[in-house]
């Protein structure tokens, strides 16, 4: 027999990062160019079977995909309660938003202290053949510092290409239940 479990994890990071299109991969195995700002929040579901011990769980991923922007910050603190835990997500071209990372995971532990948190480095495609004008901005090393500081494990992610998505929700989801 299989048992089902529910938990809530939000998507947290600086506007365009990719967070929205890290949701839509994982949950439909879709991309899409076009950039759509989140206003508010958007949930999704995707069920994912893991292990915990010797039982297998559907775990049901609740995805909060909440929007990047300074003016949500106020409201912010209200979608992350009973958040069991967080993808935070940087641009691997914009330095900047590797700083936010520990804003938001901070944030979430006010919140929700027992939370689990991964970080995923995306839009990896775009560092291993920039079109022209962008140029990779954060190193290998920056990634892995940050994510140590932060005591969570990290992944360079593409939402376009699907490099390492699956692996971030499920390496989550396996943390979730474990």
């Amino acid at each position: 027999m299989t048992t089902a479990v529910s938990k809530k994890v939000c998507l947290l990071g600086d506007f365009a990062v990719g967070k929205t299109s890290l949701v839509r991969r994982f949950v439909y195995d879709l991309f899409d160019d076009r950039y759509i700002s989140t206003i508010g929040v958007k949930v999704s579901r995707k069920t994912v079977a893991v292990l915990r011990e010797d039982e297998l769980l559907d775990l049901t991923l609740m995805l909060w995909d909440l929007a990047g922007s300074e003016e949500f910050d106020r409201v912010r603190a209200s979608y992350l309660r009973g958040a069991s835990g967080a993808v935070l997500v940087c641009d691997l071209t914009r330095p900047d938003t590797l700083n936010g990372v520990h804003r938001y995971l901070q944030e979430l532990q006010e919140i929700s202290p027992d939370a689990h948190a991964i970080v995923a480095a995306n839009k990896l495609d775009l560092v291993q053949q920039p079109p022209v004008g962008i140029r990779p901005a954060l190193d290998l090393e920056q990634v892995r510092a940050a994510a140590a500081g932060l005591g969570a494990p990290y992944y360079l992610t593409s939402a376009k290409t699907g490099d390492e998505v699956e692996a971030v929700f499920r390496h989550l989801g396996q943390r979730l239940v474990g």
